[in-house]
Order: structure tokens, then C-alpha cells, then sequence
């Protein structure tokens, strides 16, 4: 199985996993890059897979439900009309064209019911967990976003993390505010530059690279309390309140 990122939209991924016939997606915020990839490449949709109820990951389910109809995976709870398949964690999503089962696990935080799919070492984790950064709290609190990111770090060092997003230097920028002497992230801004500069997607990134520079994974390092002091004015040390004033800070940036 190859797992192929298609650009849609002004910055966001639909991870397409394919065979030499088939191929799944997650969360097709538009339809016209996966038909013209599935023409293309003369494969036949075989399942469709969503992170949470935003437009810009679901806005493309109904007109590829047009070409045929395919199973529609997403979490319970959360309004995406196209759903046949409502998962939540315990749940297994198997697609039997490419031979793959996925584990559900629920992350909320981002929204109220966001789940992400693990399995083959991959997590399709959505807009919960960015490269280097994690999404906007619309519908939860910094407890959920902090338990549900902590779920996903305790995923193996190698898993490879497939976000939504090409928000990776922009991220960057800002953890290198949080943790100017983190040598890790001067490295990791100088190899996805380049990246970017020929037009590469600095995806997948590991969840042992996410470990090691991402502000979001790293509220008890003492830099990172340390910057969450300074942006508050004042002392505190509660992992969940460094946590709210780093996301805080990032929403503000």
C-alpha cells in the first residue's frame, strides 16, 4: 500500500492510500483532486474516511458519493450528513480492497467528537495534532486537547503522522519562539525549507520528531514553561495552564 497526499483547497491534504486497483481517502475537503488522481491513476474508490465534521476535510464527500457509492467512515456525534459507518475509539475500520485495518481512537479537542485512524505505523490524526503544532480548541478545553495529544504521543517514536495541513514552517516559527535553543527544530526548519522550496509536503512527519520540537507535546520542559510565564506575566507551572497559555499565545501570533 502507498499512501499519496493530494493537495486541496488553499493548504490541506486528502491522504489517499491506494493499491495497484483501489484507493481509500481521508477527509476529502474537495472532490475534484481525488477524481482526477482516481481517473489518472484508473482507480476505483474503495472507502472514505473523515477526522472530524469541518467543510474543508468532508466539503468533498457528497460529489465523490456521485461516482458511486463506497462506505463512509466518521465519528459519532458530530454532524456530517454523508456518514454510513459512525466510528468512535474501540472501533476498527477495515477495508478489505488494501488488506488494512485501522484502530479509532477519539481525540477531541479541536471539535467535540474528532477521532484519528492508527494502523500500518500511520496516524491520520486530522487538525489535532499539526507537524510541529496542534489545531485551534473550537469545541473543547485544554484538558481534552492535552489528554487526547497525549494518547497520540504515546504512540511508537516511529509512527508516521499524516495532519491535515501544510502549516509546518508557520509552526515552526512559532516553537522556535517557544524554544529558541531547541537544536532539534533549527534542524527540522532547515530540512523542510528545502522541502517546501521544490514543492514537497513536509509530510509525513514522526511522532518522535513531534516529541522532540513540538510546543504542544512539551508543556513540562522547563523552556517551554519558562515561555509560558513570560507570555502570561506571571508563575505558573500546572502542565494544563502552560498548555492554554502556549495555544493562547500561538491563536494570538
Amino acid at each position: 500500500m502507498e499512501i499519496v497526499p493530494l493537495p486541496a483547497l488553499r493548504d490541506n491534504y486528502v491522504w489517499t492510500l491506494r493499491n495497484a486497483r483501489h484507493a481509500a481517502v481521508v477527509d476529502p475537503g474537495e472532490a475534484r483532486p481525488v477524481l482526477e488522481y482516481l481517473e489518472r491513476e484508473r482507480l476505483e474508490l474503495c472507502a472514505i474516511l473523515a477526522t472530524h465534521h469541518h467543510p474543508d476535510h468532508v466539503g468533498g464527500i457528497p460529489e465523490l458519493l456521485q461516482k458511486g457509492r463506497v462506505p463512509v467512515f466518521g465519528p459519532k456525534g458530530e454532524p456530517i450528513a454523508t456518514l454510513t459507518h459512525p466510528v468512535a475509539e474501540g472501533d476498527t475500520v477495515s477495508i478489505p480492497e488494501l488488506a488494512l485495518a485501522l484502530a479509532v481512537l477519539d481525540i477531541p479537542g479541536h471539535t467535540r467528537a474528532h477521532v484519528a485512524y492508527y494502523g500500518a505505523g500511520s496516524l491520520f490524526c486530522g487538525d489535532t495534532l499539526f507537524a510541529c503544532g496542534c489545531g485551534r480548541l473550537f469545541e473543547g478545553t485544554p484538558e481534552q486537547m492535552m489528554a487526547s495529544l497525549s494518547k497520540l504521543a504515546a504512540l511508537p517514536d516511529a509512527t508516521k503522522v499524516y495532519c491535515g495541513h501544510e502549516y509546518t514552517l508557520a509552526n515552526i516559527a512559532f516553537a522556535q519562539q517557544v524554544e529558541p535553543k531547541n537544536a532539534a527544530l533549527a534542524a527540522r526548519l532547515e530540512r523542510d525549507k528545502q522541502l517546501r522550496a521544490v514543492g514537497k509536503p513536509t509530510l509525513p512527519s514522526t511522532l518522535g520528531e513531534e516529541r522532540a520540537t513540538n510546543p504542544f507535546l512539551r508543556w513540562r520542559e522547563p523552556a517551554v514553561v519558562e515561555s509560558a510565564n513570560k507570555y502570561l506575566g506571571s508563575r505558573v507551572s500546572d502542565p494544563v495552564r502552560v498548555f492554554a497559555a502556549i495555544r493562547d499565545w500561538k491563536n494570538r501570533a
